[in-house]
């Protein structure tokens, strides 16, 4: 399951990085038709008037989380439930759980003891090589932008070119993971 899992997240990046999703398509040993029917069955069970509880989805679908971690957002207290993707072995997919089963958060995070990219220019910021959470740190302050899908974030945010010349900046997150970037100003 974890490996249709991968292929519905993969979906959702096409948009974006067409060929680095082709590339780990192949690694899964998935075929576009594989890609279309994990995702169909995906949204099938989403949209289901019987489906399970989100959070509940997620275990069914990937089993036992990896970790599971208390998590403190303002005033209320919250889990954080990790599993490992083995298309991206220094990340995790995290589901933010709430104390009444609500999901209220679905994303790629950096894995515990993994390296963390160096951030400091807008040369590093290639697809797929960091994290929402990383991004906003290595350039706050950077302000958060509605995505176009509930599985898509934007950050806006000043960062320099490799000549030390700062812009206006635009970086889109598909699961929390970097897709795009574009210069606005």
């Amino acid at each position: 399951m974890a490996l249709d899992f991968q292929l519905v997240l993969l979906r959702r990046m096409a948009d974006h990085n067409p060929d680095l999703v082709e590339d780990a398509r192949r690694r899964l040993g998935a075929s576009v038709a594989d890609m279309r029917e994990a995702n169909r069955r995906w949204q099938a069970m989403v949209r289901s008037p019987r489906s399970r509880p989100a959070a509940a989805r997620y275990r069914c679908v990937l089993g036992e989380p990896e970790s599971v971690l208390p998590r403190r957002l303002g005033d209320v207290d919250c889990e954080a439930r990790r599993w490992a993707l083995p298309l991206w072995p220094g990340l995790r997919f995290e589901v933010l759980v709430s104390p009444d089963g609500a999901v209220w958060n679905e994303w790629l995070v950096r894995a515990p003891g993994a390296p963390v990219p160096r951030l400091e220019s807008l040369d590093d910021l290639v697809p797929w090589s960091c994290t929402v959470d990383e991004a906003a740190r290595a350039f706050a302050p950077a302000r958060p932008l509605e995505g176009t899908a509930p599985t898509r974030w934007g950050l806006a945010f000043v960062a320099p070119d490799r000549d030390g010349v700062r812009h206006e900046t635009v970086a889109e997150f598909t699961w929390g993971l970097l897709q795009r970037t574009a210069v606005v100003a």
